[in-house]
């Protein structure tokens, strides 16, 4: 009697696919409603002179943070790096993209870079809102982005 083979599973998807929309989409947010709050900040998180840290809050939740740091790498030189983190139930509703822009406006650089994971789909789309642009550029490895103040 010949074995049967066993039946193959389907394989496994291990990326989620960022084109479909979230199965229990939370409903996005009053731009208004949204606002930053200074804090200390700590060494590396914009806990120096000319650096910033802020509070990230939705009415009265804190919901993440956004830091900008003075940062010398290539092949930018010295510049200023934002970097932002919203709490994983409070994202895709649009508080990335207006932390952003809050946070470069009260900052006093005239010019901010943002880098992060090419598959970081959600930032890209939160920076670009905000008004950032994507740098292309074959030396640069991260998704870099732009933001330059508006006169």
């Amino acid at each position: 009697m010949a074995k049967k083979k066993p039946k193959r599973r389907p394989a496994r998807r291990s990326k989620v696919d960022v084109n479909k929309p979230p199965s229990n989409p939370l409903e996005a947010v009053n731009p208004s409603d949204v606002r930053l709050k200074a804090g200390k900040g700590s060494a590396g998180r914009g806990g120096r002179v000319d650096e910033n840290y802020w509070h990230i809050y939705l009415d009265e939740t804190r919901v993440g943070y956004v830091y900008i740091n003075i940062v010398n790498e290539q092949p930018f030189g010295e510049h200023a790096s934002i970097q932002i983190h919203i709490n994983q139930k409070h994202r895709a509703r649009g508080i990335g993209s207006v932390a952003y822009r809050l946070a470069c406006k009260e900052s006093e650089h005239s010019v901010i870079y943002a880098k992060m994971r090419k598959a970081n789909v959600g930032s890209q789309k939160a920076a670009s809102k905000a008004g950032f642009e994507v740098i292309a550029d074959a030396e640069v490895l991260q998704l870099s982005m732009k933001w330059k103040r508006r006169k």
